[in-house]
């Protein structure tokens, strides 16, 4: 592609593009100087700490022979072009989607502040189950035909989303569900994607160390239907959700077509809903007739999440007869609610659930199953929302038996420090031990376990890594768990 092409006129009135450069032929597009080779554009993101703009010279002497930014260089940027933008943001987003032009033909989007994983997982394999070539995109990665890619952000920044979209449809998949943070959303990395519908869960408290407040938080969110979905597309929410209300309003205002779920949905409206070992049964009423379904999972949130699956799919044109008896075949995302082995008959599950409504609902889900004691080991992250400590330390202490505070990713910060604040939430409870080792404290743990008890490892899921200081060290919840597990019975 040609950089005039790259940048039409019609979009960059303001673009100073040399003629001679004009129809040269772009390598690539980047916004981190550090990976500009020969004949690519270099975006000048502003971030919060730095404007990218002070990294323009490097970006020219790496062979950049165009600079995009919001303000104007300081000094000279030598024989590149200069394209002012507006929102560089969006340019970024927008030549991605230029450069990198193939998507699958179905892409549907899930946001929310829990739940996203494992709906964009659900959605793809009922897809699946349907004889589609499906994907899901997220916290797991890229889950495609082809096998699993790993991954470590939410929503990739653009130019790595564009690739992966324009990768996928060469590889011939055609139905793409994908995970939109609050993050990715304001920060314009979804802006390109061609959605056909979007899905909204609940909000409770997170990331309240990037946006302001939770209304500030829900705004980012609302954006996804307000800006990135257009007038008479689809837009799935859960009704039961405390903020469905004001979800709803924004949709309709939007002149998008709105189906609801759950006890208070229209669309997919949940009747009954009843736990049947580690499985529910649930019966729902969808157009005038009621269905008895067996999903294969524990607890509330899952239904909830089963059914926003289920009506996404249903509102890009799914058959009902395909979708729901797909629904009982589903497996958990990995780290969900998962369970990963027994001792002494006792289940053993890890789960992401890192903010305090995760935990409260996945400590809620278990306690049915759960006839002794039911014990929880976790942490909170370092470098994050520090208010939510002492929350979720006293819905631990409230709602499990036994209580083990273990670092999570302390990252930079004391992990004494955090743990002190999480026991600060419990305080006066006396079913609380502090073992800061994670693998020690799984290990106590999984020794305490009886037969009628049952045992919640949370908050890093899926996670491969734990990062301590500056170093990401291998570990992993269920792997620690297992390799526990397997030494026992050796």
């Amino acid at each position: 592609m040609r950089l005039a092409e790259l940048f039409p006129a019609e979009l960059f009135p303001q673009a100073d593009i040399p003629e001679g450069l004009a129809a040269r032929e772009i390598k690539g597009i980047s916004a981190d100087s550090r990976g500009v080779t020969p004949d690519m554009v270099f975006f000048a993101v502003p971030g919060t700490k730095t404007d990218g703009l002070v990294f323009a010279p490097q970006a020219v002497q790496r062979g950049a022979i165009a600079i995009v930014a919001e303000r104007d260089p300081v000094g000279s940027i030598g024989p590149a072009a200069f394209l002012k933008a507006t929102d560089v943001r969006l340019a970024l987003a927008q030549a991605s989607a230029r450069l990198y032009k193939r998507q699958p033909e179905v892409i549907v989007a899930v946001t929310g502040t829990s739940g996203k994983t494992s709906v964009a997982d659900f959605v793809r394999q009922i897809w699946a189950a349907e004889g589609a070539k499906a994907a899901s995109l997220g916290t797991l990665g890229v889950v495609a035909p082809s096998g699993p890619v790993a991954g470590s952000l939410t929503t990739p920044d653009p130019v790595s989303l564009h690739k992966i979209l324009d990768g996928l449809a060469r590889s011939g998949v055609t139905h793409l569900a994908l995970e939109a943070s609050s993050h990715g959303i304001l920060q314009r990395r979804l802006d390109g994607v061609r959605l056909t519908a979007a899905a909204f869960t609940n909000l409770s408290r997170d990331h309240l160390d990037y946006h302001a407040t939770l209304d500030e938080y829900l705004s980012a969110k609302l954006q996804l239907f307000e800006r990135l979905l257009a007038p008479g597309q689809t837009a799935i929410v859960d009704a039961d959700s405390d903020a469905a209300a004001k979800v709803i309003a924004a949709c309709e205002r939007r002149g998008l077509r709105v189906l609801s779920t759950g006890f208070m949905g229209t669309s997919l409206r949940l009747l009954e809903a009843k736990a049947e070992d580690f499985s529910t049964r649930i019966k729902i009423a969808h157009e005038g007739k009621i269905f008895s379904i067996l999903l294969p999972f524990a607890g509330a949130f899952q239904v909830s999440n089963a059914l926003v699956a289920a009506a996404l799919c249903i509102a890009v044109g799914s058959p009902v007869g395909a979708v729901f008896p797909a629904l009982e075949k589903l497996a958990g995302a990995p780290g969900r609610l998962e369970l990963v082995g027994r001792s002494k008959s006792a289940p053993i599950f890890v789960d992401y659930a890192h903010k305090p409504d995760a935990l409260d609902k996945a400590l809620r889900a278990l306690r049915p199953f759960v006839r002794g004691k039911l014990i929880v080991v976790f942490g909170c992250g370092g470098d994050r929302d520090a208010g939510k400590r002492p929350i979720m330390g006293k819905i631990a202490a409230r709602l499990a038996d036994h209580v083990i505070i273990a670092d999570d990713n302390p990252r930079s910060e004391d992990p004494a420090s955090i743990r002190k604040a999480i026991l600060r939430g419990a305080a006066g409870s006396d079913n609380l031990e502090e073992i800061g080792d994670r693998a020690l404290a799984i290990a106590h743990a999984i020794a305490m376990l009886g037969p009628d008890d049952g045992l919640l490892i949370a908050g890093k899921g899926h996670e491969t890594g734990q990062t301590i200081g500056e170093k990401t060290l291998p570990f992993s919840d269920s792997g620690c768990a297992r390799a526990i597990l397997n030494e026992a019975s050796a």
